[in-house]
């Protein structure tokens, strides 16, 4: 059992420092749209991983050629996409007939067929809510027929191999599913931690000259009403209005700005979350029929959070809103949804919309001060909105596609 341990042990270690490596330069996320490029860069670095596998079997099974170059085409299919899972099972197909032997044809079966297992089985994985369950099921029905197929073309195999081989390959396979998910919300967290980093510098700038600005504004603002009474100026009668508007508009971006820098006390309580989301959709109904944009919530049962209920119908006003105006081709759906997550004891909410949605670099900067993809907009509320919900212990995180919408996904934390 030795000599089938001691590779096998070898191609563990290449996978896993691999991995750690690859998050180095790629870090792993949540599902984004990826460029032919970078498609060809993951399906090229997935590729020298399984080559090294590959340099590396259990050699004393005559001319088989046994590693787990297989588990790097299924992660890399699922987690990235048919072009990169594609990339990698060519290099490797054209390894295996270099390597050769008489079991050649085998090895590039049992290679395609991994391939074809993860790229018809990850649209469901990618919707799974227990993605480990899901990974567990696709590696199961792909040993299913791996099995058969190695018991039909090689006769020499005894079942001490079987059971130390798929052992070692199916645990394998498992632990890189859980360290690649493990990496994903690590990476998410750090991105949070820059941008808490980035809200409070700017928080510190508004503190310290939103004060200083509103007096002249206040001051100005007086003077022009005066004039407009009494100055008899056609002109000033004319554009006094537009001058006041902009006044209010400056006064209120302002204002939003020392909501972000320092927001009123908090009243935490337990707030029925079914009833705070009845309310923002009764009144952004109207403003989405004037849109032609459905607003379609899925009721749940009464579900409690800890928050304060002020600013959390204000946060998710705003979202509800965004999600309204991103769809411009003339019609369209919002829809909420919500989901109890008792293991984490939190509770997620989801704002889908079928806009416009976002580019990669776009998301990247939403919630960033001045950054909006509205053409009147200053950017804030995202920003206020996300440090809301921060405030109550939530979070928030957007998902989205150029041309088929973007996705908020916001946890919050229940009632204990």
């Amino acid at each position: 059992m030795i000599f089938m341990i001691k590779p096998l042990i070898v191609n563990i270690t290449i996978l896993l420092s691999l991995t750690f490596n690859a998050n180095l330069f790629f870090p792993f996320r949540d599902r984004l749209t990826l460029t032919m490029r970078q498609q060809a860069i993951y399906g090229l670095f997935a590729a020298f991983a399984a080559m090294l596998c590959m340099f590396y079997p259990i050699e004393t099974l005559g001319e088989t050629h046994f590693d787990f170059r297989m588990i790097v085409i299924l992660i890399v299919t699922l987690y990235i996409g048919w072009p990169a899972g594609g990339i990698c099972t060519l290099i490797v197909v054209i390894t295996r007939l270099i390597i050769g032997g008489s079991f050649a044809g085998i090895g590039v079966l049992v290679s395609v067929l991994s391939f074809i297992t993860a790229w018809l089985f990850r649209p469901f994985y990618w919707k799974a809510k227990n993605k480990l369950w899901h990974a567990l099921m696709i590696v199961m029905l792909y040993f299913l027929f791996y099995f058969t197929i190695i018991v039909q073309t090689v006769s020499f195999l005894n079942w001490e191999f079987y059971s130390t081989y798929f052992a070692m390959f199916l645990a394998t396979y498992l632990l890189m599913i859980v360290l690649i998910e493990r990496l994903i919300v690590y990476n998410r967290q750090f991105d949070e931690m820059v941008y808490m980093d980035k809200l409070t510098m700017v928080s510190e700038m508004a503190a310290s000259f939103a004060h200083e600005i509103r007096n002249p504004i206040t001051t100005v603002r007086g003077f022009v009403q005066l004039l407009q009474k009494d100055a008899g100026n056609s002109q000033l009668e004319q554009f006094a209005p537009l001058i006041l508007e902009e006044l209010d508009r400056a006064n209120k971006i302002i204002t939003d700005y020392l909501k972000l820098a320092k927001p009123a006390d908090f009243r935490l309580q337990p707030i029925d979350l079914s009833e705070v989301l009845r309310d923002c959709v009764d009144l952004l109904r109207p403003l989405g029929a004037f849109a032609n944009v459905s607003i379609e919530w899925e009721n749940i049962e009464k579900c409690y959070v800890w928050g304060d209920e002020q600013y959390l119908k204000q946060s998710f006003l705003n979202i509800i809103k965004n999600a309204i105006e991103a769809i411009d081709n003339g019609s369209g759906s919002v829809f909420i949804t919500t989901q109890s997550l008792m293991q984490q004891k939190t509770v997620k909410v989801v704002i889908e919309d079928n806009g416009k949605g976002m580019t990669e670099e776009e998301l990247k900067k939403i919630g960033l001060p001045y950054y909006t993809t509205k053409s009147k907009g200053t950017g804030l509320g995202s920003m206020i909105s996300n440090r809301l919900i921060r405030e109550m212990g939530g979070t928030v995180h957007y998902m989205s596609h150029p041309g088929k919408g973007t996705r908020v996904e916001i946890t919050l934390p229940l009632m204990k």
